[in-house]
């Protein structure tokens, strides 16, 4: 069974001025297995200002304890439909930057009704997963990410 390794995962979204906060954190829920504990992850919400002046949070979470990690991988592939994995594998080469980091955004009004779908627009909740390979290249990266997913 292929895998892959990560080092980390964080996952980011913006709650605008006309958002309802509970609601886009029960968004980003969508994305965190129940089985990791609270401890193991890191939740912060930063207040900033928009282009025009309005009130933007921007919600970060991050999951760092290996244990929490791979049950972060395993959930999350099995998040994935078998459209949305192709669409991934189809664009991996975007998805994947110089320091091995992947990158998937879903729609964050989906995520809210517990659905996982892909989604390259502005609405999103963004999935960093900083993947482990040797040796540390964009191309073993991407192997590592295609292999796992092709499975």
């Amino acid at each position: 069974m292929a895998k892959i390794r990560a080092h980390h995962i964080r996952i980011t979204t913006f709650i605008h001025a006309t958002e309802d906060e509970d609601k886009v954190l029960e968004a980003i829920a969508t994305f965190i297995p129940e089985e990791i504990d609270e401890e193991d992850i890191i939740f912060d919400i930063d207040e900033t200002t928009g282009f025009f002046g309005n009130p933007i949070k921007v919600v970060n979470v991050e999951i760092k304890r290996s244990k929490a990690v791979r049950l972060f991988i395993d959930y999350f592939k099995e998040l994935l439909s078998e459209e949305d994995r192709r669409y991934l594998l189809d664009h991996l080469d975007e998805k994947v930057d110089e320091e091995g980091t992947f990158y998937v955004r879903f729609n964050k009004q989906k995520a809210y009704l517990g659905e996982s779908e892909i989604d390259e627009g502005s609405d999103v909740v963004q999935v960093r997963i900083k993947v482990k390979a040797f040796p540390m290249r964009k191309e073993a990266v991407v192997r590592a990410v295609r292999e796992w997913l092709e499975e």
